[in-house]
């Protein structure tokens, strides 16, 4: 029988293994990219500040106010979540991934579960996220947990509008 396991990193090496997700996440991205979508160095997603994110994860998500997820199937690491303060009570979780050997296996719906049961231990009510429009393959998973789409926040680029949408729900 196949183990799935959900837990909070809590070491160095799992925020390697956090950052390798991310780098094989960040690849996945890159590969699927619409090509008439915008990129430059501006882009959320390029690689050079991505690198810089990596480096600063353990601060960016950092407990008790944040959290980074780490899932494994059969042992090994196959998915990452993580999630920091956006503003009192509210949280933001950023860069979900489950790797081609975690898929099926219904990973991405546990480490939601799981970061939902630990947002609210961190005393957060709310959570929301962004996401691409081309990934599309993860909405129903989203909204089967409950997310709702919710508007664009203040001073979000106009060009970017129709390519990001953001969804929240309550964690009570």
């Amino acid at each position: 029988m196949t183990k799935i396991a959900v837990r909070l990193a809590s070491s160095e090496d799992d925020t390697e293994t956090a950052r390798a997700l991310c780098r094989e996440w960040l690849d996945w991205h890159w590969e699927n990219y619409p090509p008439d979508w915008p990129k430059g160095d501006d882009h959320p997603m390029d690689p050079v500040e991505f690198q810089k994110t990596l480096k600063d994860l353990p601060n960016l998500h950092k407990r008790p106010l944040g959290g980074i997820l780490i899932a494994s199937v059969d042992g090994k690491p196959c998915g990452c979540v993580m999630y920091s303060q956006a503003s009192s009570g509210v949280a933001e979780f950023k860069r979900m991934f489950v790797s081609p050997d975690g898929r099926g296996h219904g990973l991405g719906r546990k480490m939601l579960d799981h970061m939902f049961e630990q947002m609210a231990t961190d005393g957060y009510t709310r959570v929301f996220f962004s996401s691409a429009t081309f990934l599309k393959h993860a909405r129903a998973m989203y909204e089967n947990a409950g997310f709702v789409p919710m508007r664009h926040p203040a001073g979000f680029p106009d060009d970017w509008r129709d390519k990001v949408y953001f969804m929240e729900r309550s964690l009570n």
